[in-house]
């Protein structure tokens, strides 16, 4: 039940064999040279990404997942070759009830070492004080409530979890600023790694199929994404990207893959929520 080398890369898509163990993380050597590795795996495959990643941050390791649409793509990716690794799932309280049970699915299917974090504000005392934060449809709304209830608990989960580096589903056609994002980066000290960036939607489909995984039923209902129930929608011809969808409109990243700044760090300190 839910818990509340650098070497060899190339472009082979064969599936690595699992890891049973991963080297603990004592890492005292300088920042990485971040050209030089995105240069070495920027043609490399998923797999390979994150085999360079376990054999560099062994046990400091960790990734996340939303259980939206393509979820089950990243997961099957990781745990096949670490099946351990701490799989971080941020709780917003305010999911469909869809997704609660989606992710019920697939932590039982790929036996997934599930860390769920939530925010120490409950909703019913966010709205209380702040009101819906969402109907206010300004982008300064949606920023306060990302910072609440999605980025302060992620970075208490990197925090308490010694995570040095994060596995993380991004890919360069679901937004403008995505697009320009390199496959190993450094945000607020812990570096991220993008296996599936340079995938597109035909490549998650193909994957799904291919190894019959599920996907979010929100799917089936015209949905691209899924997030909270109040802030996501069905794709419609007029969406130039994914996330268009997301947030009103009014923006396209909910701030997790964002970096913070000194007044937001000060603000995420969870003894003030």
């Amino acid at each position: 039940m839910v818990k509340l080398n650098s070497s060899h890369l190339d472009r082979d898509d064969r599936i690595a064999s699992p890891r049973s163990e991963v080297p603990v993380m004592t890492d005292r050597r300088p920042d990485l040279d971040l050209d030089a590795i995105n240069q070495h795996l920027e043609g490399a495959s998923a797999q390979r990404a994150i085999e360079w990643a376990a054999d560099r941050f062994g046990s400091g390791l960790v990734m996340s997942t939303s259980f939206g649409i393509q979820a089950a793509v990243m997961l099957d990716l990781a745990t096949r070759i670490l099946p351990d690794i701490p799989v971080i799932w941020v709780d917003t309280g305010y999911l469909p009830a869809e997704t609660y049970r989606f992710a019920e699915e697939l932590t039982e299917r790929l036996k997934l070492n599930l860390k769920v974090y939530q925010s120490p504000m409950s909703p019913a005392r966010m709205e209380a004080i702040y009101g819906r934060l969402w109907d206010r449809h300004d982008v300064e709304s949606l920023d306060l409530y990302d910072r609440i209830r999605k980025v302060e608990p992620m970075q208490r989960a990197l925090q308490e979890l010694g995570a040095t580096a994060w596995l993380a589903g991004l890919r360069r056609d679901q937004t403008d600023r995505r697009k320009m994002l390199p496959r190993v980066s450094k945000q607020d000290g812990i570096y991220k790694i993008l296996p599936i960036l340079n995938w597109h939607s035909r490549d998650i489909y193909r994957y799904l199929t291919d190894r019959d995984l599920p996907y979010h039923p929100y799917f089936d209902r015209g949905y691209v994404t899924v997030g909270d129930w109040h802030s996501s929608r069905p794709l419609t011809a007029e969406d130039e990207h994914e996330r268009d969808t997301r947030f009103h409109g009014l923006k396209q990243e909910c701030g997790l893959h964002l970096p913070q700044t000194p007044g937001e760090e000060k603000s995420l300190d969870s003894s003030s929520l």
